[in-house]
């Protein structure tokens, strides 16, 4: 009976291409992967849609029926950081507070709220974007508040025909749109090194002095500026500029 035995070297080779396989980092296949996960407490059926704009378009992402458990689960691929929305179909015919907006990434989303305030008790973690989106809609809020008190007293003034305190307080909504721009940009120029920055000054502040918008163009990171917030302000920016001159 003949016997076979590995000789010294190669076992000794062997040994040491297993080491390697098992300590070779892996590449994983889902580091582009954003994954959103979270409850919708009091939910016992619907449909619930991932969505985004896609050439000025909502379109569905991915949707899953809720049914017994009120859990969910998305996976989709992401490039770079962008806004997305939950949709929840009640099938009542009000799509009124039943789409949450939200700042997806690479990585995994945590959202959790209720069934009856689904938009207004939504909590999101995950995404930093989402942190600072969070951070500039809570002043928003504040500005929204006051500019409704202001245009109140203002229709106030007017009814009254009281053009002095009219004119008044037109001075201070002027004021305070002001501000809200001033911050605004500031907010974005701060945070250039996040997607949030191009999409601030798309959303909210387009129609600003080309000199403040280029603020924060300027100090945009090279990753801010290839996504696709950052590309789209570019381009805006080229527009507007052929267009005033």
């Amino acid at each position: 009976m003949t016997s076979f035995r590995i000789k010294p070297y190669l076992l000794l080779l062997f040994s040491f291409l297993l080491m390697y396989c098992e300590q070779a980092p892996k590449t994983s296949v889902d580091s582009n992967l954003m994954i959103v996960k979270g409850r919708v407490e009091g939910l016992r059926k619907g449909m619930l849609y991932l969505q985004k704009f896609q050439d000025s378009l909502l379109i569905n992402v991915d949707s899953t029926l809720v049914e017994g458990t009120p859990t969910f689960e998305f996976k989709t691929p992401i490039e770079t950081a962008e806004v997305f929305y939950l949709f929840l179909d009640k099938e009542d015919g009000d799509s009124l507070n039943d789409r949450i907006l939200f700042f997806g990434e690479k990585g995994q989303i945590e959202i959790s709220t209720l069934l009856k305030t689904f938009e207004s008790s939504a909590k999101i973690t995950g995404s930093k974007n989402q942190e600072l989106l969070q951070e500039y809609l809570s002043f928003k809020r504040k500005f929204n508040d006051q500019n409704l008190e202001l245009m109140k007293s203002f229709y106030e003034a007017q009814m009254a025909q009281n053009s002095q305190r009219a004119d008044s307080i037109e001075n201070q909504i002027n004021r305070l749109l002001k501000r809200r721009y001033l911050y605004t940009i500031n907010f974005a120029a701060t945070n250039t090194d996040q997607n949030i920055a191009p999409y601030l000054a798309l959303t909210q502040v387009y129609d600003a002095n080309l000199a403040l918008l280029d603020s924060i163009a300027v100090k945009m990171t090279p990753e801010v500026r290839a996504s696709k917030y950052g590309e789209q302000f570019t381009l805006y920016l080229e527009e507007r500029r052929a267009s005033e001159n």
